[in-house]
């Protein structure tokens, strides 16, 4: 008989985040290929149409599929509560917080529940989101320092910050995530960014004026660093461009130089960083940063504010502190430029989501 790691998939039926339901949907794929002899991977579900026309063409050769009787919000609220009728016991695994969280029984009948947390949003900026989406994920965390077997956070920093939020012991892991898989600069690049309108020779950021996003001290840094050229900010939220631009102006960068554009799909993200000289990352929040694992991925040197993310994840492929200093260094020339490209390359190839499946396969073993 098959042992079976069921992945709550959610977020690929009905997501609510583009990085979530990518981490989802790609580490789904990578456990699926990453299978040990005598396993295999299934799906837990939200109800929804097509559900399984959704998921079966996300992550092929699943063995089978779970339909829960509510709809993903409902379903939420209700597991929020301990209320988790039909799931079953075995091996659960969430890519994301939501993961029916009840008593179980690990040593006697091998159930086991591992969630996983990619950022603290809900405790460092909760002013910043939707009082429901901030208890939400408060109460999760508390049902998982309750009942969930391990939690996995993407950095040793996150473990230490998670640690002090609840009675974990030692059920914190640390397990990174990755830029999609194929993530790459695609050959129709130049006519991809043709069309969204975007220079070449440009410096990226990604956000919104929210405080936490940073993009403030990031503009700052680059009229400090004097760095005239393009600037692109990457995933702002609909309605926020002319904030966005003020910040710019009032950290002398011109607004004419400053391009702002949402959420792009993967490749027309790659084709942006494909003409960019260096990517800034300057939100010191204590979260996975996906747009600096891209850059990292694709060979865009990087220039991060101090946190302990930014450390653990840069490590030695970019410049992490002052980032007009930073800026300023990896700007200095041609030479500096395409040095730390190399760098950020190298350091890039650290992370796959291959390599996390294999490590989550590895927890459920220990478990």
């Amino acid at each position: 008989m098959s042992a079976v790691l069921r992945v709550v998939l959610d977020q690929v039926v009905s997501p609510t985040d583009a990085d979530l339901a990518m981490a989802s949907r790609e580490l789904a794929r990578a456990l699926v290929a990453s299978t040990p002899s005598g396993c295999e991977v299934a799906a837990i579900v939200p109800s929804g149409a097509d559900v399984a026309g959704t998921v079966e063409g996300a992550v092929p050769g699943l063995a089978s599929l779970a339909r829960m009787p509510l709809a993903r919000r409902e379903l939420a609220a209700s597991w929020q509560l301990g209320v988790a009728p039909g799931v079953g016991g075995g091996m659960i695994h969430s890519p994301t917080l939501l993961a029916p969280l009840v008593k179980h029984d690990r040593v006697h009948d091998h159930d086991q529940t591992v969630v996983t947390l990619w950022d603290l949003d809900a405790w460092e900026r909760p002013a910043e989101l939707a009082r429901g989406a901030v208890t939400w994920h408060k109460a999760m965390l508390k049902r998982a320092a309750k009942h969930a077997d391990a939690v996995v956070v993407p950095t040793h920093a996150m473990a230490s910050r998670v640690a002090e939020l609840g009675g974990f012991g030692d059920r914190i892991r640390v397990i990174a995530g990755a830029a999609p898989a194929g993530f790459r600069v695609p050959t129709d690049e130049v006519g991809r960014r043709r069309a969204l309108t975007v220079p070449d020779g440009c410096v990226v950021m990604s956000g919104s004026s929210a405080p936490s996003a940073g993009l403030a001290a990031g503009f700052a840094a680059i009229a400090a660093a004097g760095a005239d050229l393009p600037v692109v900010v990457l995933g702002a939220p609909e309605g926020d461009e002319p904030a966005v631009l003020d910040l710019a102006a009032a950290a002398g960068v011109a607004q004419e130089r400053v391009h702002v554009r949402g959420a792009l799909e993967d490749a027309d993200r790659a084709a942006v960083l494909g003409a960019a000289v260096a990517l800034v990352a300057p939100s010191e929040l204590t979260a996975f940063p996906w747009r600096v694992v891209e850059a990292l991925a694709v060979g865009v040197p990087v220039v991060a504010a101090e946190s302990e993310s930014h450390r653990e994840v840069v490590l030695d492929g970019g410049v992490v502190g002052d980032i007009a200093a930073g800026l300023a260094e990896v700007l200095g020339s041609t030479a500096a430029v395409e040095r730390y490209a190399v760098l950020a390359g190298d350091r890039g190839r650290a992370f796959s989501w291959l390599g996390a499946a294999e490590r989550v396969w590895q927890l459920h073993a220990d478990l």
